[in-house]
Protein backbone atom coordinates (compact mmCIF):
# COMPACT_ATOMS: atom_id res chain seq x y z
CA UNK A 1 0.00 0.00 0.00
CA UNK A 2 2.82 2.43 0.73
CA UNK A 3 4.48 1.52 -2.59
CA UNK A 4 1.15 2.28 -4.27
CA UNK A 5 1.18 5.77 -2.77
CA UNK A 6 -0.81 5.62 0.48
CA UNK A 7 0.62 7.51 3.48
CA UNK A 8 2.14 5.19 6.07
CA UNK A 9 -0.70 5.50 8.59
CA UNK A 10 -3.41 4.95 5.97
CA UNK A 11 -1.54 1.98 4.50
CA UNK A 12 -1.31 0.41 7.96
CA UNK A 13 -5.05 0.92 8.53
CA UNK A 14 -6.03 -0.66 5.21
CA UNK A 15 -3.60 -3.57 5.59
CA UNK A 16 -4.75 -4.26 9.15
CA UNK A 17 -8.43 -4.35 8.19
CA UNK A 18 -7.70 -6.59 5.20
CA UNK A 19 -5.83 -9.01 7.47
CA UNK A 20 -8.72 -8.91 9.95
CA UNK A 21 -11.04 -9.96 7.12
CA UNK A 22 -8.88 -12.99 6.33
CA UNK A 23 -8.47 -13.94 9.97
CA UNK A 24 -12.22 -14.24 10.45
CA UNK A 25 -12.64 -16.24 7.25
CA UNK A 26 -14.00 -13.49 5.00
CA UNK A 27 -11.70 -14.70 2.24
CA UNK A 28 -13.54 -12.86 -0.51
CA UNK A 29 -12.88 -9.51 1.14
CA UNK A 30 -9.31 -9.73 2.45
CA UNK A 31 -5.96 -9.99 0.68
CA UNK A 32 -7.70 -11.58 -2.31
CA UNK A 33 -8.77 -8.04 -3.20
CA UNK A 34 -5.21 -6.67 -3.26
CA UNK A 35 -4.56 -7.27 -6.98
CA UNK A 36 -7.81 -5.50 -7.80
CA UNK A 37 -7.06 -2.60 -5.43
CA UNK A 38 -3.58 -2.23 -6.94
CA UNK A 39 -5.01 -2.24 -10.44
CA UNK A 40 -7.56 0.46 -9.55
CA UNK A 41 -5.00 2.62 -7.77
CA UNK A 42 -2.66 2.49 -10.76
CA UNK A 43 -5.56 3.36 -13.09
CA UNK A 44 -6.58 6.32 -10.94
CA UNK A 45 -9.77 4.67 -9.64
CA UNK A 46 -8.86 5.37 -5.99
CA UNK A 47 -7.62 8.60 -4.45
CA UNK A 48 -4.64 7.49 -2.36
CA UNK A 49 -4.49 10.75 -0.40
CA UNK A 50 -8.14 11.64 0.21
CA UNK A 51 -9.46 14.57 2.21
CA UNK A 52 -12.16 12.70 4.14
CA UNK A 53 -14.49 15.24 5.71
CA UNK A 54 -17.88 15.67 7.33
CA UNK A 55 -20.22 17.54 5.00
CA UNK A 56 -23.37 17.40 7.16
CA UNK A 57 -23.19 17.31 10.95
CA UNK A 58 -26.17 16.99 13.30
CA UNK A 59 -26.10 15.93 16.97
CA UNK A 60 -26.90 12.29 16.25
CA UNK A 61 -26.14 12.00 12.53
CA UNK A 62 -23.48 12.90 10.00
CA UNK A 63 -22.66 12.54 6.33
CA UNK A 64 -19.03 11.90 5.36
CA UNK A 65 -17.55 12.59 1.94
CA UNK A 66 -14.77 10.04 1.39
CA UNK A 67 -13.16 11.97 -1.48
CA UNK A 68 -12.92 8.66 -3.39
CA UNK A 69 -10.51 7.24 -0.82
CA UNK A 70 -10.24 3.57 0.00
CA UNK A 71 -13.39 2.40 1.74
CA UNK A 72 -11.51 1.03 4.75
CA UNK A 73 -10.36 4.54 5.63
CA UNK A 74 -13.76 6.10 5.07
CA UNK A 75 -15.70 3.55 7.09
CA UNK A 76 -13.24 3.48 9.97
CA UNK A 77 -13.73 7.25 10.19
CA UNK A 78 -17.52 6.83 9.98
CA UNK A 79 -17.58 4.21 12.74
CA UNK A 80 -15.39 6.33 15.01
CA UNK A 81 -17.66 9.33 14.48
CA UNK A 82 -20.80 7.29 15.20
CA UNK A 83 -19.26 6.00 18.43
CA UNK A 84 -18.25 9.51 19.47
CA UNK A 85 -21.75 10.87 18.86
CA UNK A 86 -23.50 7.95 20.55
CA UNK A 87 -21.67 8.68 23.80
CA UNK A 88 -23.89 11.73 24.27
CA UNK A 89 -26.89 11.13 22.00
CA UNK A 90 -27.46 7.46 22.83
CA UNK A 91 -27.69 6.49 19.18
CA UNK A 92 -25.87 7.80 16.12
CA UNK A 93 -26.05 7.16 12.38
CA UNK A 94 -23.35 8.14 9.88
CA UNK A 95 -23.65 7.80 6.11
CA UNK A 96 -20.81 7.95 3.59
CA UNK A 97 -20.66 9.12 0.00
CA UNK A 98 -17.76 8.86 -2.45
CA UNK A 99 -16.40 5.86 -0.58
CA UNK A 100 -15.24 2.52 -2.02
CA UNK A 101 -15.22 -1.20 -1.27
CA UNK A 102 -14.33 -1.59 2.42
CA UNK A 103 -14.15 -5.35 3.01
CA UNK A 104 -16.61 -7.33 5.13
CA UNK A 105 -19.45 -5.47 6.82
CA UNK A 106 -18.76 -7.02 10.22
CA UNK A 107 -15.44 -5.15 10.57
CA UNK A 108 -17.29 -1.87 11.04
CA UNK A 109 -20.38 -3.17 12.85
CA UNK A 110 -17.96 -4.63 15.43
CA UNK A 111 -16.09 -1.40 16.17
CA UNK A 112 -18.70 -0.10 18.66
CA UNK A 113 -18.44 -3.32 20.71
CA UNK A 114 -15.36 -2.11 22.61
CA UNK A 115 -17.40 0.86 23.82
CA UNK A 116 -20.34 -1.18 25.14
CA UNK A 117 -22.38 -0.26 22.08
CA UNK A 118 -24.32 -2.17 19.46
CA UNK A 119 -23.08 -1.68 15.92
CA UNK A 120 -25.02 -1.77 12.65
CA UNK A 121 -23.68 -1.50 9.11
CA UNK A 122 -25.33 -1.24 5.69
CA UNK A 123 -23.80 -0.86 2.23
CA UNK A 124 -24.49 -0.71 -1.47
CA UNK A 125 -22.38 -3.37 -3.16
CA UNK A 126 -19.77 -2.41 -5.75
CA UNK A 127 -21.40 -4.15 -8.70
CA UNK A 128 -24.96 -5.04 -9.61
CA UNK A 129 -25.56 -8.79 -9.76
CA UNK A 130 -29.24 -8.88 -8.79
CA UNK A 131 -32.31 -7.88 -10.81
CA UNK A 132 -35.63 -6.78 -9.32
CA UNK A 133 -37.75 -9.82 -8.45
CA UNK A 134 -39.06 -11.19 -11.73
CA UNK A 135 -36.79 -9.01 -13.89
CA UNK A 136 -33.56 -9.33 -15.86
CA UNK A 137 -31.96 -5.86 -15.58
CA UNK A 138 -29.18 -5.82 -12.99
CA UNK A 139 -30.28 -2.93 -10.77
CA UNK A 140 -29.29 -4.20 -7.31
CA UNK A 141 -26.17 -5.51 -5.64
CA UNK A 142 -25.57 -7.90 -2.75
CA UNK A 143 -26.20 -4.93 -0.40
CA UNK A 144 -24.94 -6.38 2.89
CA UNK A 145 -26.15 -5.84 6.43
CA UNK A 146 -24.21 -6.51 9.64
CA UNK A 147 -25.04 -6.25 13.33
CA UNK A 148 -22.78 -6.72 16.36
CA UNK A 149 -24.19 -7.07 19.88
CA UNK A 150 -21.92 -7.33 22.93
CA UNK A 151 -22.21 -10.09 25.51
CA UNK A 152 -20.64 -10.68 28.92
CA UNK A 153 -18.90 -14.03 29.32
CA UNK A 154 -19.99 -15.23 25.89
CA UNK A 155 -18.58 -13.99 22.60
CA UNK A 156 -20.49 -11.11 20.97
CA UNK A 157 -23.25 -11.95 18.53
CA UNK A 158 -22.11 -10.83 15.07
CA UNK A 159 -24.31 -11.21 12.01
CA UNK A 160 -22.81 -10.39 8.60
CA UNK A 161 -24.81 -11.31 5.53
CA UNK A 162 -25.52 -10.34 1.97
CA UNK A 163 -29.08 -9.96 0.75
CA UNK A 164 -28.33 -12.58 -1.89
CA UNK A 165 -28.05 -16.33 -1.23
CA UNK A 166 -24.28 -15.94 -1.51
CA UNK A 167 -22.06 -12.85 -1.49
CA UNK A 168 -20.22 -12.18 -4.75
CA UNK A 169 -16.94 -12.35 -2.84
CA UNK A 170 -17.69 -16.03 -2.22
CA UNK A 171 -18.16 -16.53 -5.94
CA UNK A 172 -14.73 -14.97 -6.56
CA UNK A 173 -13.19 -17.16 -3.85
CA UNK A 174 -14.62 -20.27 -5.53
CA UNK A 175 -13.08 -19.17 -8.82
CA UNK A 176 -9.67 -18.67 -7.18
CA UNK A 177 -9.80 -22.16 -5.67
CA UNK A 178 -10.98 -23.78 -8.89
CA UNK A 179 -14.17 -24.95 -7.19
CA UNK A 180 -17.74 -25.07 -8.43
CA UNK A 181 -20.64 -23.22 -6.83
CA UNK A 182 -23.59 -25.04 -5.29
CA UNK A 183 -26.83 -24.92 -7.23
CA UNK A 184 -28.97 -22.12 -5.88
CA UNK A 185 -26.30 -19.41 -5.77
CA UNK A 186 -26.66 -18.17 -9.34
CA UNK A 187 -28.81 -18.71 -12.42
CA UNK A 188 -28.24 -17.80 -16.05
CA UNK A 189 -30.53 -15.51 -18.03
CA UNK A 190 -32.61 -18.53 -19.03
CA UNK A 191 -33.25 -19.30 -15.37
CA UNK A 192 -31.05 -22.40 -15.28
CA UNK A 193 -28.56 -23.09 -12.46
CA UNK A 194 -25.07 -21.65 -13.01
CA UNK A 195 -22.33 -23.45 -11.07
CA UNK A 196 -19.10 -22.36 -12.81
CA UNK A 197 -17.84 -19.26 -10.94
CA UNK A 198 -15.67 -18.31 -13.92
CA UNK A 199 -18.90 -17.78 -15.88
CA UNK A 200 -20.43 -15.54 -13.20
CA UNK A 201 -20.65 -12.62 -15.63
CA UNK A 202 -23.16 -14.63 -17.64
CA UNK A 203 -25.61 -14.98 -14.78
CA UNK A 204 -27.22 -13.36 -11.78
CA UNK A 205 -27.17 -13.99 -8.06
CA UNK A 206 -30.34 -15.23 -6.44
CA UNK A 207 -31.79 -13.10 -3.64
CA UNK A 208 -32.31 -14.44 -0.14
CA UNK A 209 -35.23 -16.83 -0.28
CA UNK A 210 -34.07 -18.33 -3.56
CA UNK A 211 -36.47 -19.23 -6.35
CA UNK A 212 -39.43 -19.64 -4.02
CA UNK A 213 -39.33 -16.56 -1.79
CA UNK A 214 -36.68 -14.34 -3.37
CA UNK A 215 -39.01 -11.33 -3.21
CA UNK A 216 -37.97 -11.07 0.46
CA UNK A 217 -34.26 -10.77 -0.35
CA UNK A 218 -35.04 -8.41 -3.24
CA UNK A 219 -37.06 -6.14 -0.95
CA UNK A 220 -34.36 -6.15 1.73
CA UNK A 221 -31.65 -5.35 -0.84
CA UNK A 222 -33.67 -2.40 -2.09
CA UNK A 223 -34.30 -0.98 1.39
CA UNK A 224 -30.64 -1.33 2.40
CA UNK A 225 -29.60 0.36 -0.83
CA UNK A 226 -31.92 3.28 -0.14
CA UNK A 227 -30.58 3.66 3.41
CA UNK A 228 -26.88 3.23 2.58
CA UNK A 229 -26.83 4.83 -0.85
CA UNK A 230 -29.71 7.12 -1.76
CA UNK A 231 -30.04 8.66 1.71
CA UNK A 232 -26.42 9.81 1.63
CA UNK A 233 -26.30 10.92 -2.00
CA UNK A 234 -24.34 7.85 -3.11
CA UNK A 235 -24.81 5.56 -6.10
CA UNK A 236 -27.77 3.19 -6.26
CA UNK A 237 -29.47 1.27 -9.06
CA UNK A 238 -28.25 2.19 -12.55
CA UNK A 239 -25.65 4.56 -11.08
CA UNK A 240 -23.64 1.75 -9.45
CA UNK A 241 -20.24 1.26 -11.11
CA UNK A 242 -19.05 -2.33 -11.57
CA UNK A 243 -15.60 -2.03 -10.05
CA UNK A 244 -14.77 -5.56 -11.16
CA UNK A 245 -14.57 -4.35 -14.78
CA UNK A 246 -14.10 -0.58 -14.46
CA UNK A 247 -10.80 0.46 -12.89
CA UNK A 248 -10.83 4.22 -13.33
CA UNK A 249 -14.38 5.50 -12.73
CA UNK A 250 -15.36 7.01 -9.36
CA UNK A 251 -17.78 4.53 -7.80
CA UNK A 252 -19.41 6.88 -5.23
CA UNK A 253 -20.02 3.87 -3.00
CA UNK A 254 -22.49 4.43 -0.19
CA UNK A 255 -22.34 2.91 3.28
CA UNK A 256 -23.88 3.60 6.67
CA UNK A 257 -22.85 2.72 10.19
CA UNK A 258 -24.86 3.15 13.39
CA UNK A 259 -23.85 2.93 17.05
CA UNK A 260 -26.37 2.30 19.84
CA UNK A 261 -25.19 3.10 23.37
CA UNK A 262 -26.56 0.38 25.63
CA UNK A 263 -26.26 2.66 28.66
CA UNK A 264 -28.97 4.87 27.16
CA UNK A 265 -31.46 2.03 27.67
CA UNK A 266 -30.39 0.56 31.00
CA UNK A 267 -27.60 -1.13 32.91
CA UNK A 268 -24.88 -2.44 30.59
CA UNK A 269 -24.01 -5.39 32.84
CA UNK A 270 -27.62 -6.52 33.05
CA UNK A 271 -27.95 -6.35 29.26
CA UNK A 272 -24.79 -8.40 28.69
CA UNK A 273 -25.89 -11.00 31.22
CA UNK A 274 -29.22 -11.28 29.41
CA UNK A 275 -27.42 -11.80 26.10
CA UNK A 276 -25.29 -14.52 27.73
CA UNK A 277 -28.41 -16.27 29.01
CA UNK A 278 -30.07 -16.10 25.60
CA UNK A 279 -27.00 -17.50 23.84
CA UNK A 280 -26.87 -20.42 26.29
CA UNK A 281 -30.57 -21.09 25.87
CA UNK A 282 -30.11 -21.31 22.11
CA UNK A 283 -26.97 -23.43 22.34
CA UNK A 284 -28.50 -25.86 24.86
CA UNK A 285 -31.90 -26.13 23.20
CA UNK A 286 -33.13 -29.44 21.82
CA UNK A 287 -31.58 -30.30 18.47
CA UNK A 288 -32.86 -31.99 15.35
CA UNK A 289 -31.45 -35.53 15.02
CA UNK A 290 -28.03 -35.41 13.35
CA UNK A 291 -27.25 -31.82 14.44
CA UNK A 292 -24.24 -31.80 16.76
CA UNK A 293 -24.39 -28.16 17.84
CA UNK A 294 -26.53 -25.06 17.52
CA UNK A 295 -24.51 -21.97 16.65
CA UNK A 296 -25.33 -18.31 17.12
CA UNK A 297 -24.20 -15.71 14.55
CA UNK A 298 -20.48 -15.05 14.74
CA UNK A 299 -19.35 -18.28 16.42
CA UNK A 300 -17.99 -19.87 13.24
CA UNK A 301 -16.03 -16.73 12.38
CA UNK A 302 -14.60 -16.63 15.90
CA UNK A 303 -13.52 -20.28 15.58
CA UNK A 304 -11.91 -19.52 12.22
CA UNK A 305 -10.09 -16.56 13.75
CA UNK A 306 -8.66 -18.74 16.53
CA UNK A 307 -7.55 -21.44 14.08
CA UNK A 308 -5.95 -19.01 11.63
CA UNK A 309 -4.24 -17.02 14.37
CA UNK A 310 -2.69 -20.32 15.44
CA UNK A 311 -2.03 -22.00 12.08
CA UNK A 312 -1.86 -19.15 9.59
CA UNK A 313 -4.14 -17.96 6.78
CA UNK A 314 -4.38 -20.32 3.79
CA UNK A 315 -3.58 -18.72 0.42
CA UNK A 316 -4.81 -20.56 -2.72
CA UNK A 317 -2.21 -21.02 -5.46
CA UNK A 318 -4.09 -18.74 -7.87
CA UNK A 319 -4.19 -15.95 -5.28
CA UNK A 320 -0.50 -16.37 -4.47
CA UNK A 321 0.29 -16.01 -8.16
CA UNK A 322 -1.79 -12.83 -8.28
CA UNK A 323 -0.08 -11.39 -5.21
CA UNK A 324 3.34 -12.18 -6.60
CA UNK A 325 2.42 -10.46 -9.86
CA UNK A 326 1.53 -7.34 -7.86
CA UNK A 327 4.92 -7.60 -6.12
CA UNK A 328 6.67 -7.91 -9.50
CA UNK A 329 4.77 -4.92 -10.90
CA UNK A 330 5.77 -2.81 -7.89
CA UNK A 331 9.38 -3.98 -7.86
CA UNK A 332 8.98 -5.72 -4.50
CA UNK A 333 10.11 -9.09 -3.16
CA UNK A 334 7.74 -11.95 -3.91
CA UNK A 335 5.85 -13.60 -1.06
CA UNK A 336 6.73 -17.09 -2.20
Amino acid sequence: MTRLGLPDADAATVASLMAEADLQGSDGHGVSRLPQYARRIKAGGFNVRPDIKVVSDWPATALINGDNGMGHLVMKRAAELAIEKARTTGIAWVNSQYSNHAGPASLYASMPLKHDMIGLYFAVGNANHLPPWGGLDMLLSTNPIAAAIPAGEEQPIILDMATTVAAYGKVKSKALRGETMPEGWMIDRAGKPLTDPKRADEGMLLPLGGMEAGYKGYGLAMIIGLLAGTLGGAAMGRDVIDFNHDDDSVTNTGQAVAAINIAAFGDVGVFKASVDALVRDFRNSERIPGVERIFVPGERSQATRAARARDGIPIPDALMAGLNKVADDLGMTRLA
